[in-house]
């Protein structure tokens, strides 16, 4: 039973803590971290680095009132636990219950909702000079890590923010860079002389005695800041953000919540930007996520005593590592092909590449935009690149793929993991936007596999293609067909028919298609026969196969794990009225909302799209088509 933790609602409470008790609070926050996420899963290792952070920022600002807003979210956990939400953290991830994110809708203590990396610094930015021109009076702080400040997005806020010169405080939190006992004393100790204001005051007495002497004071004062600024150079880190407007303070020990509040309490004095530099350690505080960060980074389950997942390691490889694999054995065979990854060298099976082939692996750090327009770079000097992002990430590379990469028709090859539904994660993290934002862009290819077979053949496919070429797949394990090894390239624009009937016409692609078969099964038991069709391609559509059954049948149903709204069942539907068909058409996918967090068999069941919810579906609508037409 937490002592502490249940008492704390608000940053008012915390301020009734002794500094013992603030310490003794931190272990219980990592206890109840440790707890749920060992039941729930979750960003495990990233908050437990931040809880003394978390503790201070809550000691020193009064949310909702000031705004702590958390890049990307992974580290929000105790930020959680602070601000009332002690009580059903338990939920955590759980559908109904608390999201692993910061949003806006859940606690007015979360400023702003989070889920991808580097937007804090604009949303603060956005929150400081809707203050100033509102003429009201409260702190914004944006708390981001090291890795998030690789996205140029950061740094494009950084600029900005400096430039407008307001009141706005930049955490950086800084969990990979090891500095020893000296450096850091030193650091601390030239952090005590910057906020302490008794010094600051000396210094400007100095200045204004030196500008007094006659004739020669101002030259003194002048050759003083330059040795000054020479010095400052030498000695303290961070002069690149002193140069884009900011006051930088650090790097302190961001365990240390005596030197965080003192350091807080001197800041909120300013009324100008300020970056702060924190060191902190990734998994503090529980042995396995410290000796092994990256695995702790988020997690399914595990044993808190071993630090063991508690699900049984599948013996089917998931989508990833057919992928990773593929590529592998593609790059053996053609030594034209490049990788490239934004940070995600791990989430996309990209290790073993990197090992194999270090000359031909970029990561290029969490800078989508970049990573497409580079790999289009690469193409245009004779490469293949294969880029590989998650589905909801590739969308902030949008414009580079219009632009750098469809429009000059480079072969550029987009390998999308994630793609659908992805559980726990929730709303920022699900792919099922890209069949609808790729599908429409002239040149581009577009792929989604029912199989680990054929995510072979259609990466082979993409390779070989001569243009842009995009291939997506689930977060799922990868069925794979018994006795057939080969995997030649694929027509493009070519399905296939899996299954025939002469009641419906069932079209899938990707994880659908044997949801499909499933569903065929369940309506052939009430005497419903349906042709099942795997379209593989989104674009080119197969349109003579499509076009032939759905004459043939007169009834069709698109399934999808993408948004309905200009997704695979409206290229099918645009394709019918193009050619001058009537067909009764119900097209089955994503709808227009976004889905909330949970397991993903939750997901597909809130949305209709498990076989059982299908098959109701269907039946339903064939009813009411009989019952319509007499």
């Amino acid at each position: 039973m937490s002592r502490l933790l249940e008492k704390i609602q608000s940053s008012q409470d915390l301020r009734t803590l002794s500094r013992g008790d603030l310490y003794a609070l931190a272990a219980e926050i990592r206890r109840e971290i440790i707890k749920t996420t060992s039941k729930t899963g979750g960003h495990l290792a990233p908050s437990l680095g931040v809880v003394e952070l978390a503790i201070a920022l809550h000691l020193c600002y009064d949310t909702p009132t000031d705004k702590i807003i958390w890049d990307v979210g992974h580290q929000s956990y105790a930020h959680k636990l602070l601000t009332g939400r002690y009580a059903n953290f338990g939920s955590l991830r759980t559908m109904g219950g608390i999201s692993g994110f910061p949003r806006m809708d859940e606690s007015e203590h979360d400023a702003f909702g989070t889920g991808h990396s580097s937007t804090s610094i604009s949303a603060a930015l956005g929150y400081a000079m809707a203050r100033d021109m509102a003429n009201e009076d409260y702190h914004v702080v944006a708390v981001i890590g090291d890795g998030a400040m690789t996205g140029g997005m950061a740094f494009e806020a950084l600029n900005h923010a400096g430039h407008l010169g307001t009141k706005i405080t930049v955490i950086l939190n800084d969990n990979e860079m090891s500095i020893a006992p000296n450096v850091g004393a030193l650091s601390n100790y030239l952090t005590r002389l910057r906020t302490d204001p008794t010094v600051r005051r000396v210094k400007g007495d100095i200045e204004l005695l030196l500008r007094k002497i006659p004739a020669i004071g101002e030259t003194v004062v002048k050759a003083a800041q330059r040795v000054k600024d020479s010095l400052k150079y030498l000695l303290v880190p961070g002069m690149l953000f002193e140069e884009l407007g900011f006051k930088y303070y650090g790097p302190i020990d961001g365990h240390n919540i005596d030197l965080l509040t003192a350091t807080f309490t001197e800041v909120k004095k300013r009324n100008d930007p300020v970056l702060i530099h924190v060191l902190t350690t990734k998994g503090r505080g529980y042995r396995p996520a410290e000796t092994n960060a990256s695995a702790f980074h988020g997690l399914g389950p595990f044993d808190i005593d071993t630090g063991k997942k508690k699900k049984s390691p599948s013996t089917i490889p998931s989508y990833t590592k057919v992928f990773g694999d593929t590529l592998v054995e593609l790059a053996e065979q053609n030594e034209r092909i490049v990788a490239i990854t934004a940070a995600m060298p791990s989430g996309t099976g990209l290790d073993d590449f990197a090992r194999r082939f270090p000359n031909r692996f970029y990561d290029v750090g969490i800078a989508e935009q970049h990573a497409v327009t580079f790999a289009a770079g690469l193409a245009a000097g004779g490469y293949k690149p294969v880029v590989a992002v998650y589905s909801t990430f590739m969308q902030r590379g949008y414009d580079q793929i219009v632009h750098d990469v469809c429009l000059q028709n480079l072969p550029v090859v987009f390998a999308l993991d994630r793609a659908g539904l992805v559980g726990e994660d929730g709303p920022t993290h699900h792919g099922v936007f890209d069949l609808t934002y790729l599908r429409s862009l002239p040149n581009m290819v577009l792929m989604a596999p029912k199989d680990g077979r054929e995510l072979k053949q259609m990466l082979r496919t993409a390779i070989e293609h001569s243009g842009p070429a995009a291939v997506r797949y689930p977060r799922l394990d990868c069925p794979y067909p018994v006795g057939d090894e080969s995997w030649p390239t694929l027509p493009i624009g070519k399905g296939e028919v899996l299954r025939q009937g002469g009641d419906l016409l069932l079209v899938a692609v990707g994880a659908m298609v044997l949801t499909a078969l499933e569903a065929a099964e369940l309506l052939s038991r009430q005497g419903i026969e349906a042709t099942v069709v795997n379209a593989r391609f989104i674009k080119p559509l197969d349109q003579d196969l499509l076009l032939r059954y759905a004459a043939k049948i007169g009834r069709v149903v698109t399934l999808e794990e993408n948004t309905v709204l200009g997704g695979f069942g409206s290229a099918v539907l645009e394709l019918f009225a193009a050619s001058g068909i009537t067909v009764s058409t119900l097209c089955l996918g994503v709808p227009d909302y976004f889905v909330p967090h949970g397991s993903r068999q939750e997901q597909l069941e809130l949305i209709g799209l498990t076989p059982e919810s299908i098959c109701k579906t269907v039946t339903g609508w064939i009813g009411r088509r009989r019952a319509s037409h007499g």
